[in-house]
């Protein structure tokens, strides 16, 4: 049994998605880019990419490096799908990683990990923005999520709406009466309402391409993409305005 299993969630929602996950950045497909940063990590025990099974899921597929299992998931929805990841795998606890996060930070996933380590009744552990906001919620795309097991099976058995059953953790975190919800304020430098680093459109892909031209492949802790974001007003800028426009309302 694994203590902490890393999943790559690759949500397929439109025929955009594939663009999205095979996008090249420095010659390496975004999903690849992910995945590699996940397996950096140093306190995962094991890294999976989990994935639909429709015929046209076949290309993205094709994109995951070969050292990396694949978990085909039949559920109806991704909650389901996620739940039945852990049961293969029989994991205590995993992180969830969006495939749409390319400058996803090995270090605050480790994080994470300690943190459930040091606070072993925890249900679900993420960050958190000043303003008291999930991270994940946000456009800033350097987060993870942990949650143990045997919780995320309870919300797969109890959620009934349609947002909890697509959103994997929203069920756990949106019910904090119920489950023991940690979480961890943002390193300063990225709680910031003009950092965007989550891919959505076409200008997200271009934002990365610039900080890919500017750090080269090997610099992409946070730190690094923070700093460089600083001297950066009018990229900065452009991110403020595309989080606002596609806040929440």
């Amino acid at each position: 049994m694994l203590d902490t299993l890393g999943i790559v969630d690759v949500r397929r929602e439109s025929e955009s998605s594939d663009l999205k996950v095979g996008r090249k950045l420095g010659g390496k497909s975004l999903l690849e880019w992910i995945v590699r940063r996940v397996t950096d990590c140093q306190r995962l025990d094991g890294v999976i990419v989990l994935m639909g099974d429709s015929e046209r899921d076949e290309p993205i597929r094709q994109l995951v490096p070969p050292d990396v299992p694949v978990f085909i998931g039949s559920g109806r929805d991704s909650l389901t799908r996620f739940a039945a990841a852990l049961d293969e795998y029989q994991a205590k606890a995993a992180v969830r990683v969006c495939a749409d996060n390319p400058f996803i930070d090995p270090v605050l996933i480790d994080r994470l990990v300690s943190t459930a380590d040091a606070h072993p009744n925890c249900d679900y552990i993420g960050y958190r923005c000043g303003d008291g906001r999930p991270a994940i919620l946000t456009q800033l795309g350097v987060c993870a999520e942990w949650c143990r097991a045997e919780s995320l099976q309870a919300a797969n058995r109890d959620a009934r709406g349609a947002a909890d059953r697509q959103h994997v953790t929203g069920y756990l975190y949106a019910h904090p009466e119920r489950f023991n919800v940690r979480l961890i304020p943002l390193p300063a430098g990225l709680d910031r309402e003009d950092l965007r680093l989550k891919i959505d459109f076409e200008e997200d892909w271009e934002h990365a391409q610039v900080i890919y031209e500017a750090l080269g492949p090997d610099e992409w802790d946070w730190q690094r993409v923070a700093d460089l974001l600083v001297h950066q007003p009018a990229l900065r800028k452009r991110m403020a305005v595309l989080n606002r426009a596609t806040a929440p309302v």
